[in-house]
């Protein structure tokens, strides 16, 4: 049973980190390395998630063993002990207190497993991502080229950690008592560099996502927001057809002036492929009517550089219309929704209906069914559920702010599985385990996805994130889980640095070494820094961080702000004159899935309702 848990987990995380890299990602278009390596980065973090808590519930069964073997030290039971490390067959007498979890991991599977899974990791979100980064945003156009400018861009990047290693390794010299390895050194750099990170994104998210699902069942908040983002994302895509105009300009001109003879005329021509079709039958026509020889020839140099101005500029066009699309589509609908609220008949009405209905809208989700969803059980249901994410916050910051007393223990999350491991209920550990730890990676993953880095770091779902932003996500998701995980063990005592308890240890946490590593970390950074979390979450509550990024320039959605009424005012208006909405039906055809059936569709059409 042990083995088929294990298994059917391997395989239904791959399955999500799959899923998610085909939401996100475009699995035929981008470079197969860069998919390779986001969804590897993916797959192993999400699986340290899934895996650590069945580690949590055999360490505690062998703890069982052992604490019941010492109570009646005897030759007998030694010589049990010794038959246990040898064969199998021992849990036949083992005493009945001590049964054995239904997900049992057998002894030397799970440390390999974490060793590899581990340092697969740390190669991938230290080396070879931040490389595969900067190949393919390259400009040139060669392979050997492109490696070239890699390396060149992340010379720095990897001098940089040298110096930090080395600064490190002196300052170990200098304290030899404590006998710290270049192994220990860099799993505790990396560690404390993403506990960092982690407190600060993890904060957000135990605000953000209760109140998110709170003011997401009022309709009226919706479309009020979703009028925001048109009007911002009007300024960007105006701004992003103009970029890409200007790109294409200089495209043109060296279209023109590098003629077909020229030995550099492969790079234009390489160029070329990437724009779209509607400038390159104008730039075929103008090279063959123009007859101007006196243009300066562009050096190689000016065009690689032209060449990535090329993808990204034709990047963020394509991914700003998609998004104006898909807001017109949620508009339609928060209306539709508005409009139905009164409806006496009960049957959900939509402007544009749909042309095509699946099976599932013709036999369980009907207008019925969707009336009283949308209108009544969706309300309900966001504000009871997020209800239930605000206790698990809660939870979760007094847990943090207290999980180093041990005497009385004060962290909740200690306590219940200290009283799940007094009556050996293991699934029911394991389960307590997995919403603890699933409902901290949900805050933490899902502000690695809100966040955003002017145009360079972007995850936008429909295919429409680029190389660098999935590779960047990539990096992150292996920085962060590793501290996450050795927190969550710090707040359930798992870890013999926070519970001073002489207990056997997970085997992650003795691939991880523990955080009794240096003195000045473990007994002050990792102990001290997460209380952190209470006084970032207050100032979340209160948006202080999105009123600063206002003050700015930077535009942030807060209800009692003038700047975003005015904003939520010329959305509307925006949408009222039907505004750049002939346009999207062109990318309609470049966003669908592997069957071929879109991924989504503006209702009706893309013509506006006469208001």
């Amino acid at each position: 049973m042990s083995a088929a848990a294990f298994s059917v987990v391997v395989f239904v995380v791959f399955l999500l980190a799959l899923y998610l890299l085909q939401r996100y990602g475009d699995l035929r278009k981008q470079q197969r390395m860069v998919l390779l390596g986001t969804h590897l980065s993916w797959y192993l973090c999400f699986l340290i998630v899934f895996v650590l808590p069945l580690d949590v519930s055999t360490t505690i069964y062998n703890q069982c063993i052992h604490d019941s073997l010492n109570h009646t030290p005897s030759v007998s039971q030694a010589r049990l002990l010794n038959q246990h490390n040898t064969n199998s067959t021992f849990k036949t007498s083992v005493p009945k207190v001590c049964e054995e979890p239904w997900s049992y991991i057998a002894d030397g599977i799970l440390p390999v497993f974490w060793r590899v899974v581990y340092w697969t990791s740390q190669f991938l979100t230290w080396l070879l991502l931040p490389f595969m980064q900067s190949y393919s945003q390259s400009g040139a156009f060669s392979t050997v080229g492109k490696i070239k400018t890699a390396l060149i861009e992340n010379a720095i990047y990897y001098g940089t950690y040298l110096l930090i290693f080395i600064a490190l390794l002196f300052y170990v010299a200098a304290h030899p008592k404590w006998k710290l390895s270049w192994y220990t050194i860099g799993i505790t750099a990396a560690n404390t560099w993403g506990l960092f990170l982690l407190v600060l994104l993890l904060s957000y998210g135990l605000v953000e996502i209760p109140r998110s699902y709170w003011f997401s069942s009022s309709n009226d908040f919706l479309l009020a927001k979703t009028y925001f983002k048109v009007a911002k994302l009007a300024t960007e895509k105006a701004a992003a057809e103009e970029n890409l105009a200007d790109v294409m300009e200089e495209v043109a001109d060296a279209s023109v002036s590098v003629r077909f003879n020229h030995s550099l005329r492969k790079c234009v021509d390489t160029i070329l492929t990437k724009c779209p079709d509607k400038y390159r039958e104008e730039m075929g026509s103008n090279v063959e009517s123009s007859q101007n020889n006196n243009r300066i020839l562009p050096t190689k140099t000016g065009l690689v550089n032209l060449h990535k101005k090329v993808i990204s500029a034709v990047q963020t066009e394509s991914r700003t219309w998609v998004q104006w699309c898909i807001l017109l589509d949620q508009i339609f609908h928060l209306e539709d929704v508005a409009k139905n609220q009164s409806c006496p008949q009960r049957i959900f009405t939509h402007s544009f209906p749909s042309a095509h209905h699946s099976w599932i809208q013709r036999f369980i989700y009907t207008p019925t069914v969707e009336w009283y969803w949308e209108c009544v059980c969706r309300r309900v249901f966001y504000r009871l559920l997020a209800v239930i994410l605000a206790l698990l916050s809660a939870a979760v910051i007094w847990s943090e702010c207290t999980f180093f007393s041990t005497h009385p223990v004060l962290s909740l999350f200690a306590v219940f599985v200290h009283k799940a491991e007094q009556q050996h209920i293991y699934i029911s550990m394991e389960m307590l385990c997995f919403v603890i730890i699933l409902f901290m990676c949900v805050c933490v993953y899902s502000t690695v996805f809100r966040i955003r880095f002017f145009n360079y770091y972007h995850l936008v779902p429909h295919h429409q994130t680029d190389a660098y932003s999935l590779q960047f996500s990539g990096m992150l998701f292996c920085r962060l889980t590793p501290p996450l995980c050795l927190n969550f063990l710090g707040l359930i005592h798992m870890d013999s640095a926070v519970s001073h308890q002489d207990r056997i240890q997970t085997s992650y946490m003795s691939i991880m070494g523990s955080t009794r590593l240096l003195p000045v970390i473990s007994d002050g950074f990792y102990i001290y820094y997460p209380m952190l979390v209470l006084l970032l979450c207050v100032a979340t509550f209160y948006n202080l961080g999105s009123r600063c990024l206002n003050l700015l320039g930077f535009h942030q959605y807060i209800n009692d702000n003038d700047m975003t009424s005015d904003l939520v005012d010329e959305g509307k208006e925006l949408i009222r004159r039907g505004t750049l909405v002939t346009g999207c039906s062109r990318y309609l055809n470049e966003i669908t899935d592997t069957n071929g059936q879109n991924d989504f569709s503006l209702q009706g059409g893309w013509a506006l309702p006469n208001k």
